[in-house]
């Protein structure tokens, strides 16, 4: 009797703790998840980024900064061609940065809230928060989720998010088209939370010294009005550069006369031909525009800019995988994107925002011909 009783305790402490320590559902993680948000003050994280648009995957190396409550920094690098491009959000509005060209620009925005990225912890989590027929698997170290993908384009649909079991970091995403192939892969190798950070990682300027310039770049800015306003930083910028640019012959812009190789889509909608192109030089820089006609018209120009200024009006950020573009006007609408020294513009007024992000994707990894 004695021996029965001792193995009915047993049984009874080993199902206590058991019970305890039981497999957290799909509800439990969600709820953990709505307060790591709710309370989430620092991280910091890196990563690779495989887009698979082409016809080799693009790795991307991914750095990602954020500081409550709206300070965030970006560092996306083309692995094979090691440039950079920074995505810095602080007081002072979104900017963003292309180091090897020391260039900088600045709009207003509510980026990121009104649009997310894969690589963001916040956006991840919202997915998961607000998608109500969301799949939950778990498995030896992770809790993975399979959700709708909310992004700016209609060719990423869903998308499998790995969350460490220990501390809910984001530990891989696979975002998938509609035939469920994989468009967009993040893996983590690094992820803190609460992260330090001093007082000059969301600054502007610091992240363009920092990033191995010897110059300032001139700041541009717009106003309510969309109208470009030139402060007295930038213009104090812009005549240090020119004041250098005479001693330093290696900071100097390409001369217009210098020939580039045209780059054109390898992927175009439905409908859509090519039609024509020309060579422009102006006293500003020289430029080739390719025009497409067909279901949608558009004009895509590509052009060296003779100095280190980009001239936008108040835009948003799109997410092009590769680097952040700016989308910026209304009925006529334009994306401008830098990559390799050179500036893309796809203008329209009738093209989709998201068949542009098609576009300027399978633009990546070419050679000029």
């Amino acid at each position: 009797m004695r021996r029965i009783t001792w193995a009915l305790v047993i049984v009874i402490c080993l199902s206590a703790v058991l019970g305890g320590c039981g497999k957290k559902d799909a509800d439990g993680v969600v709820k953990d998840l709505d307060k790591v948000v709710a309370n989430l003050e620092s991280y910091q994280g890196s990563g690779t980024m495989t887009l698979h648009t082409g016809d080799k995957p693009q790795e991307y190396k991914v750095e990602v900064w954020y500081q409550n409550p709206s300070f965030y920094r970006i560092a996306l690098t083309n692995a094979q061609k090691d440039i950079t491009q920074i995505v810095l959000k602080n007081d002072q509005g979104v900017y963003v940065l292309t180091p090897s060209l020391n260039k900088s620009f600045r709009f207003q925005s509510d980026w990121p809230e009104s649009q997310g990225q894969v690589y963001l912890y916040q956006t991840l989590v919202r997915s998961i928060l607000t998608d109500s027929t969301r799949q939950f698997v778990s498995d030896k170290d992770s809790y993975v989720f399979d959700v709708a993908a909310n992004y700016n384009t209609h060719a990423l649909v869903r998308q499998k998010i790995w969350l460490a079991k220990n501390d809910y970091a984001p530990k891989q995403v696979q975002v998938s088209d509609a035939e469920a192939r994989v468009v967009v892969e993040v893996k983590f190798d690094q992820f803190k939370f609460d992260a330090k950070f001093d007082d000059k990682s969301f600054d502007m300027q610091h992240n363009l010294d920092t990033a191995g310039q010897q110059s300032k770049g001139t700041l541009l800015e717009v106003d309510e009005n969309g109208m470009l306003v030139e402060s007295k930083e930038a213009s104090e910028s812009g005549a240090d550069i020119a004041e250098q640019g005479a001693d330093d012959q290696s900071m100097e812009a390409p001369a217009l006369s210098e020939p580039f190789g045209i780059i054109e889509p390898t992927y175009l909608p439905e409908g859509v031909v090519y039609k024509d192109d020309k060579v422009v030089d102006d006293s500003d820089r020289s430029s080739v525009l390719l025009r497409y006609d067909g279901t949608y018209q558009f004009t895509l120009t590509e052009s060296r800019s003779a100095d280190r200024t980009v001239a936008l009006a108040a835009g948003e950020v799109i997410d092009l995988g590769f680097t952040a573009g700016l989308l910026t006007g209304d009925e006529l609408q334009t994306l401008t994107w830098t990559t390799d020294g050179l500036e893309f513009r796809i203008t329209s007024d009738n093209l989709p925002v998201h068949e542009m992000v098609k576009i300027a994707a399978s633009m990546q990894e070419q050679t000029g011909k």
